[in-house]
């Protein structure tokens, strides 16, 4: 998973959500907003980052460039 401003930068990115250094603020996250949570040892990717306004593009690709179907969902954090 690869956040990219307008400009095309790269904000951030993951490819397993356990990895992440802010991993306890995520789990926080999930719960305050209602989403589902990840299954300790799973491979889903995930982000959470405070962005400035402005138009934000999310790709979503497999790890070794594999296709298939995914789901994306982007929550606004209390």
């Amino acid at each position: 998973l690869t956040l990219k401003d307008a400009n095309g930068v790269t904000v951030a990115t993951n490819d397993d959500w356990e990895t992440s250094a802010n991993v306890n603020d995520l789990r926080a996250a999930m719960s305050a907003v209602g989403a589902f949570a990840f299954s300790s040892g799973s491979k889903d990717a995930a982000l959470l980052t405070t962005l400035s306004p402005g138009n934000y593009t999310m790709i979503v690709e497999g790890a070794s460039g594999q296709s298939g179907v995914t789901l994306v969902e982007a929550y606004e954090v209390p």
